[in-house]
């Protein structure tokens, strides 16, 4: 009887720590990046009252016969499965789809998160909402190398991009191959087709300028589906008509695609000399029938431009990219994250913070979107994955366990006070 009395005991109390568990799941149900637990229960040691034999001499074997002492926790587990999107809007609100952790920085001692709700502080440091600092890597000159230890993140707020030279300019578009007609030369149909590109530029010093590409077509055959072209640059303020050109060359179309006049393809053009040099990337022009949208697609050089304020977006892979006072926008720093070769062996520091253990394996770490890691999406947190409904009805479960074994406590104390009764 004393058996049943302690294995009631048991049951309370692995009941109890199921309740307990349950209780701890619904109180976290809106704890961004929680992860519910389970408990999983196995029974204990069984004492033994009869050994198994074996058959022999025409005898049938028997079976052990043992007795349970009772009930234990054998263990709590986290359901690791991804928590649904809760859109914020914010940019230092990261969620990490997939597998992975964000490292961060308590003391000199690493913690994982998957609670991605990060700002930037006064420092420019970026920290979580405990002001633990986030690891990863700060960028030099808009280049991140995570080949390197991860350490804090800062936004380098005050510094400045210096002024950059326009130096290639991106043509796309078509040059009409239609002819059209010569009103005072017959002979020459088409010869006067003339198109005009205006090309914003930077000077050396950052300073803006209005450069005008001409398109004169000197040669037109459709027949042979062949056309020539001259180039030629102006200055700002030049006219185009009556002016002087500082740069000029001659274009060819074979089959509506720039060539050198001999079937080689050119893709770039050289005009004019330093400080005024440029090359005019034309593999995207094309000389066809129809009307001309010759235009420009792109030009590199900039003003020079400074980090005034903490704008920035964060992309799927991790990195950070600021916009600078001149538009310009470059990688600040790349968050870092980790992987384990079993999470469970995790063991929680609260704060939504883990630590390693010697069961969860030393930490994979590397950036997000890559060797299995999930990406990060920007302006969004992950939400708990408790299910409400599967823990009301664990805590009815809780509920009539706890209650069932303590029926038994109360039979066995029964059965002893008539036990005692039996001398009277």
């Amino acid at each position: 009887m004393l058996r049943s009395l302690y294995s009631g005991i048991s049951g309370l109390h692995a009941h109890q720590q199921m309740m307990d568990v349950t209780g701890n799941n619904i109180a976290n149900v809106n704890t961004v990046g929680y992860k519910a637990s389970t408990v999983q229960f196995q029974d204990t040691l069984s004492q033994m009252l009869g050994a198994a034999g074996a058959p022999q001499n025409g005898q049938g074997g028997t079976n052990p016969a043992q007795v349970g002492l009772g009930v234990r926790n054998a263990g709590i587990l986290s359901n690791w499965a991804q928590g649904s999107q809760e859109t914020t809007g914010r940019s230092g609100d990261m969620m990490i789809q997939g597998d992975g952790f964000f490292i961060t920085r308590s003391g000199g001692e690493n913690l994982y998160t998957r609670a991605g709700s990060f700002s930037f502080d006064g420092n420019g440091l970026l920290t979580t909402a405990t002001g633990e600092p986030v690891q990863g890597w700060t960028a030099v000159d808009g280049v991140v190398n995570a080949a390197g230890k991860p350490g804090d993140i800062t936004m380098p707020l005050g510094s400045t991009i210096p002024p950059k030279a326009t130096s290639t300019v991106t043509l796309k578009g078509n040059l009409s191959s239609d002819d059209i007609p010569n009103s005072t030369d017959p002979t020459n149909s088409g010869l006067n087709y003339v198109t005009t590109i205006p090309v914003k530029v930077y000077d050396a010093q950052g300073a803006t300028h209005t450069v005008t590409a001409k398109f004169s077509r000197t040669a037109n055959d459709n027949v042979a589906d062949t056309s020539a072209w001259k180039v030629e640059l102006f200055k700002e303020g030049v006219d185009t008509t009556t002016g002087t050109s500082f740069a000029d060359t001659t274009m060819n179309f074979e089959a509506g695609k720039s060539t050198d006049g001999s079937g080689a393809a050119v893709t770039t053009l050289a005009l004019g000399t330093a400080p005024d040099a440029y090359t005019l990337d034309v593999k995207d022009m094309t000389s066809f029938s129809g009307l001309s949208d010759a235009r420009v697609f792109d030009t590199d050089g900039q003003s020079a431009g400074a980090l005034t304020s903490l704008s920035y977006t964060v992309s799927d892979t991790g990195q950070i990219i600021g916009v600078y006072s001149n538009g310009l926008k470059q990688v600040l720093g790349q968050i870092a994250m980790a992987t384990f070769k079993n999470v469970n062996g995790l063991e929680k520091t609260g704060d939504s913070s883990y630590r390693s253990t010697v069961n969860s394996g030393y930490a994979q770490v590397g950036l997000p979107a890559s060797a299995g890691m999930g990406q990060v999406i920007s302006g969004a947190l992950e939400m708990s994955n408790v299910d409400l409904a599967q823990e009301f009805t664990n805590l009815v479960i809780a509920q009539r366990g706890f209650q069932a074994n303590s029926r038994v406590i109360t039979t066995s104390d029964e059965l002893l006070q008539e036990l005692v009764s039996m001398k009277r």
